[in-house]
């Protein structure tokens, strides 16, 4: 291959590498707003029924975010 291919090829591979942090960040973002929505719910008091789902929702979106969020 000439060195206009390898530089196309690499260019592709490169804004391939992009789009998925952007999207990783966008991912990642929406969880933490996630978590703070959740948060601000239950400053403002619940029941101990809605406490359990809430703490329960707090626990999968702490688990995404520790994945999504590195």
């Amino acid at each position: 291959m000439g060195r206009f291919a390898w530089l196309l090829l690499g260019v592709i591979c490169m804004a391939g590498a992009d789009a998925g942090t952007r999207s990783e960040k966008a991912a990642c973002a929406k969880v933490k707003q996630q978590i703070r929505t959740i948060e601000a719910k239950m400053r403002s008091g619940y029941t101990r029924a809605q406490g359990e789902k809430y703490e329960a929702r707090l626990r999968e979106l702490r688990a995404e975010r520790y994945h999504l969020c590195r």
